[in-house]
């Protein structure tokens, strides 16, 4: 499925997490054959820039008709390659096509020529914003949601006007093949306009030094870092999110059993391996020992596996598992307890809950990136957030509240790129809502308005209409011009009020 020449000679494996059986095999492209998909694109940015708003659209609704009616032999893939259940696989790609959807209508109106007003001092000056294409995005993206995650940089780089080549992870590349194939069957005149390379580290490395005029990363806070020394070299743009450690704030008020419910999907689902998901909690003295019983009870119908009936799957890098032992060792170590789980079989963790995980614990500052959730007894919700935000990283959060003005008041001052009110995860889902964080959870912005603009330049023209008695910007300027825009300025901005 691959859409870049087979000349690498080094190929790697896909392997199902849940057996290790070999999926697929994929070429290491180097530097040979990212610079022949980097000429392939430049030349088709062109092609796609001159499409129009319109023909974009037509071309965006084509391939996401394909991802609609394809989307259960796309979920089998990432069922296989990412090892989550089907049927979550199946909400993760409706969820892309809804943004496919949205982006495609959407774009004309956000980056479109618009008048703007000029001002007093150039009366005699017309003036217009537009958001024209960088040309050819990078995207490299990540294994946990390798449809939906590299998709809300993709979709709205190519709305946009811009080629993409996208560099998917190593433990994902057939789903990145099969969106390629897709665009392709879509888009069958100019297949360049998105294309996909596959390899390890060193492929994306490569790509971000090609010659891209933006790339859009999403991982880890630490290959992160790496990322933007690479394209400071070049100084090139770059869009990073990063890895999360969001909370949830459960006040006084608070339906105890659906924040107990939202609380075990947003920290579980996915097998915990969700950048927004939620990996602790804070509830307030008031409702702490009911919360607490409403999520072991809930908890305890869950169960890992490959099968239809499991409730999520295998951690996806096999890494990670060691890293959510470190975290429930550091925790235990540190004084905490296990409600329930706390086990690690081969590539599966158990659902843990943990209670008395002091704050300066690894489990409690660190991404742990597996299904675990630490709760923590406050004395109100003022202190919760206290505790939400001293974290270095700010991605998402969630507060439930019966107050919806307390609960707007509390979302609002979270150090967080988003939050959601007595529910979780939601603002990924709604196309017109940007998607990012603050911190050492990255900056930029997916999704909305925000990540249209995200993948443009802002174009700024004016355009005389008709000469002025005095033209200030000339050096035959009368001696007095000067005091009488002084004068102007005083009567007209110097009132104090």
């Amino acid at each position: 499925m691959s859409p870049v020449p087979e000349t690498a000679v080094e190929t790697f494996d896909s392997l199902d997490p849940a057996n290790g059986q070999v999926l697929g095999t994929y070429p290491v492209h180097g530097p040979a054959e990212v610079a022949a998909a980097m000429d392939r694109a430049r030349e088709a940015a062109l092609w796609w820039r001159a499409q129009g708003w319109d023909g974009r659209r037509a071309h965006l609704s084509a391939w996401k008709g394909v991802l609609a009616r394809r989307i259960h032999e796309l979920a089998d893939l990432v069922h296989r390659e990412n090892g989550k259940p089907h049927e979550d696989a199946v909400l993760e790609i409706a969820l892309a096509v809804e943004h496919v959807a949205w982006a495609a209508a959407n774009a004309r109106r956000v980056l479109g020529p618009r008048r703007v007003r000029a001002g007093l001092l150039v009366v005699d000056q017309a003036a217009w914003l537009e958001y024209q294409p960088y040309g050819v995005v990078g995207v490299l993206g990540p294994w946990n949601y390798p449809v939906l995650t590299p998709m809300g940089s993709i979709i709205y780089a190519l709305a946009a006007g811009n080629a993409v080549v996208f560099k998917p992870s190593e433990y994902t590349p057939g789903v990145g093949a099969w969106l390629a194939h897709a665009w392709a069957m879509a888009v069958p005149e100019r297949p360049e306009v998105f294309q996909v390379v596959t390899g390890r580290g060193e492929t994306g490395a490569t790509l971000t030094r090609a010659g891209v005029d933006k790339v859009a990363f999403t991982g880890s806070t630490a290959t992160g870092r790496r990322v933007m020394a690479a394209c400071a070299e070049n100084l090139v743009p770059v869009l990073i999110e990063c890895g999360g450690k969001d909370a949830m704030i459960v006040d006084d008020d608070a339906d105890v059993v659906a924040a107990a419910d939202a609380a075990v999907w947003g920290g579980m689902s996915n097998a915990g391996q969700t950048c927004i998901g939620i990996e602790r909690v804070y509830a307030t003295s008031a409702v702490y020992d009911r919360f607490v019983a409403a999520v072991t009870e809930q908890v305890a119908r869950l169960r890992p596996g490959s099968d239809d009936e499991a409730a999520y799957g295998p951690m996806t890098m096999p890494s990670q598992t060691g890293v959510v032992q470190r975290h429930l060792d550091d925790a235990l170590g540190a004084g905490g307890r296990v409600v329930t789980g706390g086990t690690v079989h081969g590539g599966y963790v158990a659902p843990t809950v943990l209670l008395d995980v002091p704050e300066d614990s690894a489990a409690v500052r660190e991404e742990t990136f597996g299904p675990t959730l630490t709760i923590t007894e406050v004395p109100d919700a003022e202190e919760a957030l206290r505790r939400v935000n001293a974290s270095t990283m700010g991605l998402g959060g969630s507060v439930f509240s019966g107050s919806a003005s307390r609960a707007l008041d509390l979302a609002r001052r979270m150090r967080s790129g988003m939050t959601s009110i007595n529910s979780v995860l939601t603002f990924a889902s709604v196309p017109a809502l940007p998607f990012g964080g603050v911190g050492e959870s990255g900056f930029g912005r997916i999704h909305g308005e925000d990540g249209l603009r995200e993948f443009s330049r802002a174009k700024a023209i004016t355009r005389r209409r008709f000469a002025l008695p005095v033209d200030l910007m000339s050096f035959g300027r009368p001696a007095t011009a000067a005091d009488t825009v002084a004068r102007v300025m005083g009567l007209v901005h110097g009132r104090h009020r």
